[in-house]
């Protein structure tokens, strides 16, 4: 009888300490705003998150939208260069705490991660050398396109993403005779066409426009949107499940209302992509 008693105390006491242990267990939201800070995973690329040509320091849309948004929250901002291919890894293991830089939503992404309300429109775009817009664009086939690795426009190339009714031009089948080859960045991508390495960049419009200008150094290329490969929303993606979602989307109401983020969108050129 002893034993049974003594065996029936050691099973209350363990789900007493589960039940305490489930009950202290905190929120992504208190996670974050304990430590005071959002650790937010980026890549580089104007005009949503790089580096001031002239001082170094950290500009862009994104950039500057999530520093508001931080301030309102009462919490730090600290960007961390990650790779776009791991950037669900970073986040799960808490390396980061979002993921805020020109993300395109997907089905497959809001299956895998919580992410906030659309807050830009963008498509994907064709870069090239700008003296052979018209050779590449009468017959793609058998030329070499880079895309960001994990991105919107390989998923779009390989058929990972699914085309919807805003499409018109299936990437897959218009590349089907062109060889594709990943690069690190959209960056990188840009690179590759410059210098001749790869002769089509295929990423997002945003990217394109805020990199390929004629005051940039990369004024030699062009942007062709001749193809429609469909609208993308871009969004902020956090942990599965994460609280903190709701007090971003909150936070960018009210920076919408004030005209924060309006100013920001002219300031970088980004006022027809906004979504209001």
């Amino acid at each position: 009888m002893k034993k049974i008693l003594s065996m029936l105390l050691v099973l209350i006491l363990a789900l007493s300490m589960a039940t305490f242990a489930f009950a202290e267990e905190e929120s992504d939201a208190d996670y974050i705003l304990g430590n005071g800070v959002l650790n937010i995973g980026i890549t580089l690329f104007a005009p949503i998150n790089y580096e001031d040509p002239e001082t170094g320091d950290l500009i862009g849309f994104d950039t500057e939208l999530a520093k508001a948004v931080c301030e309102d929250l009462g919490i730090e901002a600290n960007f961390i260069v990650i790779s776009w291919d791991a950037k669900e890894i970073e986040l799960n293991s808490k390396n980061i705490d979002c993921i805020w830089n020109g993300m395109c939503i997907t089905p497959e992404r809001e299956e895998n991660m919580s992410i906030s309300e659309p807050y830009l429109l963008n498509t994907q775009a064709m870069v090239m050398k700008a003296e052979r817009e018209e050779e590449i664009m009468a017959d793609v086939n058998g030329y070499t396109v880079v895309a960001e690795q994990g991105s919107t426009g390989e998923g779009k190339l390989q058929g990972t993403i699914e085309d919807d009714e805003t499409v018109e031009v299936s990437a897959k089948e218009y590349f089907a005779n062109s060889t594709y080859i990943p690069v690190g960045s959209m960056a990188n991508a840009l690179l590759e066409v410059k210098s001749g390495t790869a002769d089509i960049a295929l990423v997002d419009s945003v990217c394109a426009l805020g990199m390929v200008r004629p005051d940039s150094d990369y004024a030699d290329l062009v942007v062709n949107m001749d193809n429609n490969f469909g609208d993308q929303f871009y969004g902020i993606a956090f942990r599965k499940g994460s609280d903190f979602t709701a007090m971003v989307n909150e936070s960018i109401a009210k920076l919408k209302e004030d005209g924060t983020v309006a100013e920001l969108a002219e300031k970088y050129g980004l006022t027809d992509a906004l979504i209001q």
